[in-house]
């Protein structure tokens, strides 16, 4: 599976993404082992998640060359007035001289969200993160951003669900330039509504392999998380089935019903 979308700089960032959030010690280390086993090569974590260190030995340990596997951590808004520390301390910890993608993890105060952008920036301009960018940050906020700075965030990443499904916003977003990663897509998803049951069934998968099938089809990256290694290759396994129009229709009126 190598769907991707391209970058800013022509990297191109792979559309399903392995999360890692909640997965501590000696469970994060292993199942990112297994997603990159499976295929995965994007793997999504953040200074919160406390587990950058096992990320780290888990691809080093994977055998899978370091350039091929799309690395993201966030900086904490707490540490926005020593970013660049933060993310030297990140890099240590991943066991890397690079990530792939450095975000904002959400707005820090209004007096220190420009200050932070630019601070990741200036890694960017540095070569200690190829792409920056922000998460749960509203247009508003990336125009304010830009408009100080001149220049704009790659990624948005923010939550993203059939219900929170607003063709508006993704517009926003598009218009813009700016990727939307979408984040806890499955969490809040009731898995058993009938509308995905039935489309499920009719293709023979499961309601969560149809949720991030219809991310896909909006080219909204994804970045589930499990640590079942049966669970984590069927989140992959998206490419043995096609939604119909009318399916991707159904899924996107959760967002004006839900």
């Amino acid at each position: 599976m190598t769907r991707s979308v391209k970058l800013g700089d022509g990297l191109a960032l792979p559309l399903i993404g392995f999360g890692t959030w909640r997965l501590r010690s000696k469970t994060a280390y292993e199942s990112v082992r297994a997603a990159l086993d499976i295929g995965y090569r994007h793997v999504d974590t953040a200074t919160l998640y406390k587990n950058e260190s096992e990320v780290g030995r888990a691809v080093k340990d994977s055998g899978v060359d370091r350039e091929q596997v799309f690395i993201t951590t966030k900086l904490r808004p707490s540490d926005a007035r020593h970013a660049r520390r933060a993310l030297e301390s990140s890099l240590r910890q991943l066991g890397t001289g690079y990530v792939d993608l450095w975000l904002v993890h959400w707005p820090p105060g209004r007096d220190e969200l420009v200050q932070a952008w630019e601070e990741l920036l200036s890694a960017q301009d540095e070569g200690l993160a190829r792409n920056v960018g922000v998460s749960n940050h509203s247009p508003a906020q990336i125009d304010l951003l830009t408009e100080a700075t001149g220049r704009r965030p790659a990624v948005n990443q923010i939550p993203w669900s059939p219900a929170q499904h607003d063709p508006a916003l993704l517009e926003e977003h598009r218009r813009r330039g700016v990727v939307v990663e979408g984040y806890s897509g499955l969490k809040n998803t009731d898995l058993r509504h009938p509308v995905l049951t039935e489309i499920a069934q009719r293709h023979g998968v499961t309601t969560a392999q149809v949720v991030l099938r219809w991310h896909l089809e909006h080219d909204i990256v994804i970045l589930p998380r499990s640590s079942r290694r049966e669970r984590i290759a069927a989140n992959f396994d998206l490419e043995g089935f096609d939604l119909t129009p009318e399916d991707v229709a159904a899924i996107d009126a959760f967002g004006r019903t839900g």
